[in-house]
């Protein structure tokens, strides 16, 4: 039977928590930053506190304790593993502080060598774009005029380039639009390259596997945060093939990496271990591995309609203000997570989020939403007017509102939304108007 509405905010913690307003009033908060973080669920603060009773040395220690926590990450990762689809015996799961660490984790392993190649596009977070770029050769695959991955150019640069690794996102944090992350996969393998997958933005909206429909279309490696599903303990997970890490080593050192060291020689363990040095964050594996159970129980199919049926409620309000700028496709939106962009001419993105949070409790994202390259596409923005933003006010930088939703967010939640956006938003141009930012962004 799946859960209400109701039942599902009661899950998540904080949602009454009322914020102080200009006015010197008080209202709950409806967070609609979702995508940036979301707020933990009641199950795993209540697992966490109920855990760390039994916490002590992990992996290292002589103690019942020290063998109780040892047991409990071990389940987790085993829980990681079935949670992707992932087969223990060809996959491994190792523990990072977020998707962010994993991927730095990953490149600073894998790439051995400055003329590696490897392949991105251009619709990437940077988190799954810097950590690459400082290492070796980046080609960026571009995005169509409505800011959709190309497919095809994916393939061209694949046939013309000797491409070490392929590394997507599985759904876009300024769009939401998602990647046929498997589609990719059987371009990178076709042209003897491995994927990653940077999940953050996908994990709490869909259900990955990370086998697709043949074993050309396969993942080879799958990164998350916990704090995209509701367990901001600062934990997350990398899932990849043993073949492929037990190979390399990232470059950070340290306690449990190691069978043995000696004065002038060491030998390092293979994955996980060797890519978990220093004690590993208990409550944060906790967190994460009681996640899993709670998003599971509510179920993906649950949430796809839930989010759906918002997404549709907010574009279809959106679009009755005459001169909004909508990112993203508006009328196709099963191909997208619950995340919208927006912007009216005219007003400066920075003071309508900032009337919002004011004037009305309504928490958004404004900004480029670390995607600064996909972002200035999107906007039109030219390339040759970047350098002047360097370290400008943030009124003074381009960027976007973003609405993004949480399965917790309600139908009554985007009608306040669109309340207080048509309340405030000759405001927001007003306060635009006065400010020595009169930008039309």
């Amino acid at each position: 039977m799946s859960m209400t509405a109701e039942q599902i905010r009661n899950l998540v913690v904080g949602l009454d928590e009322e914020v102080l307003l200009a006015d010197g009033s008080r209202r709950p908060l409806v967070n609609f930053d979702n995508a940036a973080t979301t707020p933990a669920f009641k199950p795993v603060l209540e697992t966490v506190c109920r855990e760390l009773a039994m916490y002590g040395s992990i992996g290292r220690g002589f103690s019942r304790k020290s063998d109780y926590s040892t047991d409990l990450v071990e389940s987790v990762r085993m829980k990681i593993l079935r949670f992707v689809g992932a087969e223990p015996d060809e996959y491994t799961c190792f523990f990072a502080n977020n998707a962010t660490d994993g991927l730095n984790k990953l490149a600073s392993a894998l790439i051995t060598d400055p003329d590696d190649v490897v392949l991105t596009t251009r619709m990437e977070h940077h988190s799954n774009d810097l950590p690459w770029r400082e290492r070796c050769r980046v080609l960026y695959a571009e995005t169509d005029k409505s800011g959709r991955i190309d497919y095809d150019e994916i393939e061209k640069l694949l046939q013309e380039n000797d491409v070490k690794y392929v590394t997507v996102t599985a759904a876009s944090n300024v769009t939401g639009y998602i990647t046929d992350i498997h589609r990719v996969a059987g371009l990178a393998h076709k042209y003897d390259a491995k994927i990653i997958v940077d999940g953050a933005q996908i994990i709490s909206h869909r259900n990955i596997s990370m086998l697709g429909d043949t074993p050309e279309e396969d993942l080879d490696f799958f990164v998350f945060s916990s704090h995209k599903m509701y367990a901001p303990f600062g934990s997350g997970a990398v899932v990849g093939l043993k073949s492929v890490l037990n190979n390399h080593r990232p470059a950070v050192r340290g306690g449990g990496t190691v069978w043995i060291v000696a004065d002038d020689w060491q030998r390092y363990k293979d994955a996980p271990a060797v890519y978990e040095a220093g004690s590993p964050n208990f409550p944060g594996i906790v967190a994460l591995g009681k996640a899993i159970d709670v998003l599971s129980e509510i179920g993906y199919d649950s949430i796809f309609n839930h989010e759906q049926l918002l997404m549709k409620k907010l574009l279809d309000g959106l679009k009755r203000f005459d001169d909004v700028i909508l990112y993203g496709d508006a009328e196709d939106i099963r191909g997208r997570v619950g995340v919208v962009s927006f912007n009216f001419p005219g007003i400066n993105s920075y003071f309508l989020a900032q009337t919002l949070s004011e004037k009305c409790a309504i928490a958004t994202r404004r900004g480029a939403f670390c995607a600064h390259p996909y972002v200035w596409r999107l906007m039109d923005i030219p390339y040759d007017d970047l350098s002047g933003f360097v370290k400008c006010d943030d009124a003074n930088t381009p960027g976007m509102v973003r609405i993004s939703f949480g399965i917790y967010n309600t139908e009554e939640e985007v009608d306040r939304f669109l309340q207080g956006l048509s309340d405030i938003k000759e405001e927001a141009r007003l306060r635009t108007e006065e400010s020595p930012y009169h930008h039309n962004f």
